[in-house]
């Protein structure tokens, strides 16, 4: 039967209780293999780099094209697969990413890598943003909720430190090609999972998509993204830095400006508008950035100055990883309830910057049980506070037509975090090295270890900051128990107030197919 409403196409999306939660691991391997990608060839970079011949000042592009991509996309991603329905986008986002990573595994020149790794990017635009929405609109109820969101958290919260783990183990047992074929098993699990799990009927929207608004987000990100990558290699001052910072400040501007006024918005304001999902991001955006930090100099400190392997290296962060997992569970499953977002995610931030402070008191001769150890645990604490409640109340409330481009928010406030946080950090430590170097001639080996380690402390107080100030604004941002549930009491009146008068006005018409009647019906989280 034809639907009685042209612009739309209404079916049921419903998923059997039973076989939610393996539409949980199907999404969370998604979200796994494209966050561990951001980090799972730092280490394999110097066989790379042995095997193909590029240069040092090259070899920052094999990270770059990644984010660039993946960065600049994400917007575009989740519209689309609001637009063209969420089981649809994950598994064309799967296939490409597998193509992409196969593509740069039998890579034979730079530039075929660097293609490679610009395609996994883009890709992995389409999967972020798909795999979270298809979790928000699929766990509504609460308890289920917060379980769901738990393993999602710490998926994204410990990525970075998995592709290190993994980075480590086939770089030294395999080569580095396989730091890429890896995500071939990933993408063909979650492939052949969500073929069979996901709903073939879902609600899409017949809506224009927003060209204006997809130009300008797409540039105005893609410049961001590039023009702090160019600061750590170029300088601050340098027009390869300002310029494309200057462009994303004004191309944002005008995107903002666009979506005011477009009737097909790509991101409507009022998803960013909220305060407990303006928190949210702002929390993820300063996790990423932090998270990023410690990943990057903490790497550098046990492989330069501990002298450890990357495998070693991998195995170093394990604890973290660990303290994320069981943190993650308890935080939404226990405190969440009991202290609510405005406590925990501050609390979150908090510790993990404390977390940081820790890491200032790393010498040469540390030892990881006393020295690395207790900092990574903090840290991993911190995130398993931060990650899943923000996560969660980020695409809480969000109409089902903008549960994409609102999970696209939170992936890109993770990248754009890690992004700026990778390049203000990296700054700030090389400059620190050479006054350290200068400030104490004649330069030896034992001054440039010294400086070294100087440099990671000034990253580590500069990220710890980053903490300490996220906190205190997510403290303000956030609602109380006690407004969030006003607001959502009479966020929920007004909605059911706007259906009853949509149904008097236009009937509706639901076409099922018989297998989506046996399951339960999913409303928007």
């Amino acid at each position: 039967m034809p639907s009685a409403h042209p612009s739309h196409k209404a079916t049921t999306t419903a998923v059997p209780h039973r076989r939610r939660w393996f539409v949980l691991a199907t999404v969370a391997l998604a979200q796994l293999m494209v966050v561990l990608d951001a980090t799972i060839v730092n280490i394999a970079m110097p066989s790379a780099q042995a095997d193909l011949g590029f240069s040092d000042n090259n070899r920052q592009w094999i990270v770059t094209a990644y984010a660039l991509a993946f960065g600049s996309l994400l917007l575009l991603g989740g519209r689309l697969s609001d637009l063209v329905g969420r089981r649809r986008t994950l598994l064309i986002g799967l296939v490409g990413f597998a193509g992409a990573s196969a593509l740069g595994g039998a890579a034979g020149s730079f530039g075929m890598l660097v293609g490679a790794r610009a395609l996994q990017g883009v890709f992995g635009a389409l999967l972020a943003p798909a795999a979270l929405s298809i979790l928000t609109t699929t766990f509504t109820d609460p308890k289920e909720r917060g379980r769901a969101f738990g393993v999602f958290g710490a998926i994204a919260g410990m990525g970075g430190a998995v592709g290190l783990l993994l980075g480590g183990y086939l770089t030294e047992n395999f080569n580095w090609r396989w730091n890429l074929y890896v995500n071939l098993f990933f993408a063909l699990v979650a492939f052949i999972a969500a073929l069979v799990l996901l709903p073939r009927h879902e609600e899409t929207r017949r809506q224009k998509l927003d060209i204006p608004g997809v130009l300008l987000v797409t540039s105005g990100l893609f410049a961001l993204v590039y023009g702090f990558s160019r600061a750590e290699p170029e300088g601050w001052g340098s027009p390869w830095t300002w310029v494309p910072l200057a462009a994303a400040v004004l191309l944002l501007a005008g995107f903002v400006a666009s979506q005011r006024r477009s009737p097909h918005a790509l991101l409507p304001l009022s998803v960013v508008a909220d305060r407990d999902r303006g928190g949210s991001y702002v929390a993820i955006l300063v996790a990423g950035s932090g998270m990023f930090g410690v990943f990057l100099f903490l790497t550098y400190y046990l492989q330069s100055s501990l002298g450890y392997s990357p495998m070693e290296t991998g195995f170093a962060f394990l604890g973290m990883v660990v303290s994320i997992m069981i943190t993650a569970q308890v935080s939404t499953n226990w405190a969440l309830g009991r202290f609510g977002p405005k406590v925990l995610v501050p609390f979150g931030l908090t510790l993990s910057g404390i977390g940081l402070l820790w890491f200032t008191q790393l010498g040469a001769d540390s030892t990881y049980a006393s020295g690395v150890l207790p900092g990574l645990v903090l840290m991993g604490i911190g995130a398993g506070c931060t990650m899943p409640p923000a996560f969660q109340l980020a695409t809480l409330g969000v109409d089902r037509e903008h549960a994409g481009v609102a999970s696209a928010m939170v992936s890109t406030s993770q990248q754009i975090g890690g992004a700026i946080g990778t390049a203000v950090l990296n700054t700030l430590a090389a400059t620190a090295a050479a006054t350290y170097v200068s400030s104490h001639l004649p330069a030896s080996p034992a001054v440039a270890a010294e400086a070294a380690l100087h440099s990671y402390d000034v990253a580590y107080l500069w990220s710890a900051g980053f903490f300490f100030v996220g906190a205190v604004v997510v403290a303000l941002l956030f609602r109380t128990k006690a407004r969030r549930a006003r607001f959502t009491e009479q966020r929920d009146a007004a909605a059911a107030g706007a259906v009853r008068g949509a149904h008097r006005a236009e009937p509706a018409v639901t076409v099922d197919s018989p297998e989506d009647r046996a399951g339960e019906p999913v409303a928007a989280g």
